[in-house]
């Protein structure tokens, strides 16, 4: 797969070297030459010169037939740009911005450019760690009708079976972690203290959920 990667900072030239072991062809853009530097030794990609947003570096590292794009720079506009002139323009099919300012997030999905917003993601991922009661989202779809969420099963619920925290067309168990081991829960499955649950859940759903988890099934 051809992938072009905009950006050489820390992210950037980790995502180029791990795709380029996987086999992929890669190319990275960035406007300082010296970032380019930062490529492992034994990458074998190209590099270009230049912005993620100008259609002549995009031309140079491939842009015509790449699969994937990912904006990986210091910058949310530039990000951004990229990704919509890799969209619309080159109609890449797979094309992901990084953002610092989570705000934008939104805004961004409604335009169909998948993000990642570098804050929200390290925020989630210490609280997970500080506080493992808390209901964490792990995927939206674009327009954030739908998530998926992980939360520790909460007290009231050991003993019961899974199957009765489901409710029909609003939330729906998908997976569970167990000792260690994930796996997809039986009909019947009793839950057990230390379950990790994955949830599909519309959105509209999403408070009644936390009430329901904390309330257990009795309620």
């Amino acid at each position: 797969m051809r992938v072009v990667v905009v950006g050489c900072g820390r992210v950037g030239s980790e995502l180029a070297t791990m795709l380029s072991r996987e086999g992929n062809e890669v190319a990275v853009i960035d406007k300082n030459p010296r970032a380019l530097q930062r490529l492992a030794m034994d990458w074998g990609g190209k590099g270009v010169v230049g912005f993620g947003f100008d259609r002549d570096a995009l031309e140079e590292a491939g842009i015509d037939d790449a699969q994937a794009l990912a904006a990986v720079t210091n910058g949310d506009n530039s990000n951004i740009l990229t990704a919509r002139i890799a969209k619309e323009t080159y109609l890449v099919p797979n094309v992901v911005a990084r953002i610092y300012d989570p705000r934008r997030a939104v805004i961004y999905r409604r335009l169909g450019i998948p993000t990642v917003a570098t804050v929200t993601w390290t925020v989630d991922q210490v609280l997970r760690r500080l506080l493992p009661e808390r209901t964490v989202t792990e995927w939206a779809s674009q327009q954030g009708e739908v998530v998926m969420v992980e939360r520790s099963l909460p007290a009231p619920w050991v003993g019961y079976r899974l199957d009765e925290l489901e409710v029909v067309g609003q939330i729906r168990l998908v997976a569970l972690t167990r000792a260690g081991k994930s796996l997809l829960p039986k009909p019947g499955a009793v839950a057990q203290e230390g379950d990790v649950l994955y949830l599909s859940v519309a959105e509209a759903a999403l408070e009644g959920l936390e009430e329901r988890l904390e309330k257990g099934p009795r309620s």
